[in-house]
């Protein structure tokens, strides 16, 4: 590791981050600088897997409708994801219910004080906890997201994978090293900001970077080459089609209630397959489910393909549109509701699309949907 002239560069590397920090920091965000746990809390949750642009809408919105953890408590689920709704990785939404719920109910609605409180709480990991306990508490813990991998991976010019076992322990030791004990917060929010002005993912600003004398990975032009990952993602890809069913002013839908993506969220009738099909053999899939009888129903047309790429899945897809001449028996988890009260439900983003697209004509034969 680079030393700096007259003290080693671990002080040295903390003492100009604060420096930026004080004269040049402009990032602005509505949390920045709050104490209340809750608003916090909620804020970090949102932006796991979520860029700071998308999450701040559901950030206002949150607290404008559940200004205390109480309101977030006391509210009906089907409320909560509706507010949720688009911003994506659900499995975040039903651990900020549960959670808030907890605090409430078994804490008097006062959010624990202590990193491993704050730790043990439902879908908080360790980023989450020193996130919370330093900005909320001062509690002398270094957050670790992907702002800091890359800024520490960089100018100290680690080549170890930051998803190893020994990548983790060591960028975890070096961040809790660096780490100004009497000022966690700002220090823990100087630098992720830095990780994300400055020292960028693509394009960093090197020419700005009050790092630049000592960075490793500037002085032996490996800018690009840092930080190392050295898992690949493996994508699962499925296939979803879906049969819309009006009958009259009626649509039937149905709630994800398996432990899969989207939980809890309301979609339609839904025919999962291993591969591509056409329209003919969704119907056949829907006939065998008994969700049609034969020459009961009209094709009132086949949307355009649409994809949703996830973190781990690709889902593409199709919606059949068909007019019942009949009003068939809702299948066990499903209820007919009157189009105009579809607005009210929880929507996948990839069903929520087709809903907006569905309004408007179809010039496109193919959408794709990221996030």
């Amino acid at each position: 590791m680079k030393k700096a002239a007259g003290q080693p560069f671990e002080k040295k590397f903390t003492a100009l981050l604060l420096k930026w920090n004080r004269e040049k920091n402009r990032r602005q965000m509505p949390w920045k600088g709050e104490k209340d746990p809750y608003k916090i809390w909620l804020s970090e949750i949102m932006l796991q897997q979520t860029r700071v642009e998308q999450g701040l809408k559901y950030y206002h919105n949150f607290i404008k409708t559940f200004p205390l953890i109480q309101h977030l408590a006391d509210a009906p689920d089907e409320k909560i994801y509706k507010l949720w709704e688009g911003l994506g990785y659900y499995t975040r939404c039903r651990n900020l219910i549960a959670t808030a719920r907890y605090i409430s109910r078994e804490k008097q609605g006062r959010f624990p004080s202590t990193y491993d409180e704050i730790r043990s709480l439902k879908g908080i990991g360790p980023y989450t906890a020193a996130a919370i306990g330093s900005f909320a508490f001062n509690l002398p813990f270094a957050v670790l997201d992907g702002n800091v991998f890359r800024v520490l991976a960089r100018v100290f010019g680690i080549a170890i994978p930051t998803d190893s076992s020994k990548g983790k322990k060591l960028f975890s030791s070096l961040a809790q090293d660096l780490l100004d004990k009497n000022q966690a917060g700002i220090y823990n929010q100087a630098i992720m900001d830095y990780g994300a002005m400055i020292c960028k993912p693509a394009a960093p600003l090197c020419d700005q970077c009050v790092f630049k004398k000592f960075c490793v990975a500037f002085i032996q032009g490996r800018v690009n080459e840092l930080p190392v990952k050295e898992k690949k993602i493996n994508i699962k890809k499925r296939w979803f089609y879906y049969l819309v069913m009006e009958y009259k002013n009626e649509v039937l839908i149905t709630q994800r209630t398996a432990k899969d993506i989207w939980q809890h969220l309301f979609e339609f009738p839904l025919v999962e397959t291993g591969e591509e099909i056409d329209r003919n053999k969704m119907i056949r899939l829907a006939l065998k489910k008994g969700w049609l009888e034969r020459n009961d129903y009209k094709v009132n047309g086949v949307s355009p393909v649409f994809r949703q790429q996830l973190s781990h899945q690709l889902i593409t897809g199709q919606f059949l549109q068909l007019k019942l001449k009949r009003r068939i028996q809702a299948p066990a988890g499903s209820k007919w509701v009157r189009k105009q009260g579809l607005a009210q439900f929880a929507f996948p983003r990839f069903v929520h699309q087709w809903l907006r697209e569905s309004t408007k004509s179809q010039s496109r034969s193919d959408l794709v949907i990221k996030g």
